[in-house]
């Protein structure tokens, strides 16, 4: 629905009415076509029918665009009176500043702010009514804290209440306990589980690293043996070659001595085996 034409000061010109309730536009949408109307207006036309309330085109909402810029400037500068008029408020404002006035308005008609209180007053007369209405709410002048309405005054029982509150304190203490209690059992559930799971891990590492010692030092054995093996070895062949060295040494001796003793017996010879060789001669002669 739009603004009552009749709260509008001077003349209003007809294209800036709704095409439906003919009032003045608000929150307004143009069709295609041009027309205007109110967004309630044209959504709940749209709910059962299909097109255009002024001229029958066909129309639908996705089609609706906001008002052009000419016309909503238009449509802001219309001047038109506070709808708490008839309350005693005078107030001519502008469209554009009108629900800014409204909702601060000292006339507007507002609810009390205390439970239960059916009444309305004026916003201007509600501290008054707020210090005398009777379900306004305020602290026992006895001490007690307790809040009390003025209607309750007579039934109202200090100790009762105060032994009312710590029956609700206690219950919320002991809420609370358990409540902590669950979360503190469920956290040490959740670390205690977690516990199990690392300790489970770190024992399969532990068992891993047990294996991989055990073959390491299968391996640091092994090794062991075979450089011992292969020092005995070395030592064999050590030996072996110190003998050898031994018997190369006395092979040389023997030679050196079987030498000189072939050197002197060549020496006793050599006439011989010149005759022997002047005799040769003449018998390859007389081969010949």
């Amino acid at each position: 629905m739009g603004y009552d034409i009749e709260r509008f000061v001077g003349y209003v010109n007809e294209g800036l009415l709704c095409s439906i309730c003919r009032d003045v536009l608000e929150d307004p949408l143009q069709a295609p076509c041009e027309h205007a109307f109110c967004t309630t207006c044209i959504h709940g036309w749209l709910v059962h029918h299909s097109n255009c309330p002024e001229d029958r085109q066909a129309l639908d909402a996705s089609v609706l665009h906001p008002l052009y810029r000419y016309m909503k400037n238009d449509l802001n500068r219309l001047q038109l009176h506070c709808k708490n008029r008839e309350h005693g408020c005078d107030m001519v404002c502008s469209l554009e500043s009108i629900d800014r006035h409204e909702r601060e308005c000292e006339y507007s008609q507002i609810s009390c702010s205390n439970a239960g209180c059916p009444v309305q007053v004026e916003r201007r007369n509600l501290e008054g009514h707020l210090a005398l209405c009777e379900y306004r709410s305020r602290e026992c002048p006895n001490g007690c804290g307790y809040t009390i309405l003025s209607a309750e005054d007579t039934q109202h029982n200090c100790v009762a209440e105060l032994r009312t509150e710590l029956e609700l304190l206690r219950s919320e203490m002991i809420c609370r306990v358990e409540e902590a209690k669950h979360e503190m059992e469920s956290r040490l559930d959740s670390q205690r589980r977690h516990m199990v799971q690392k300790e489970s891990m770190l024992q399969n590492e532990i068992e891993e690293l047990k294996s991989q010692m055990s073959r390491m030092m299968s391996d640091v054995r092994s090794l062991l043996a075979a450089e011992r093996q292969h020092r005995q070895e070395l030592e064999q062949a050590e030996l072996e070659k110190r003998e050898l060295m031994e018997l190369l040494k006395s092979l040389q001796k023997d030679c050196r001595q079987n030498t000189t003793e072939g050197n002197k017996k060549s020496t006793n010879f050599r006439p011989l085996t010149r005759l022997e060789s002047m005799k040769r001669k003449p018998r390859e002669v007389t081969v010949i």
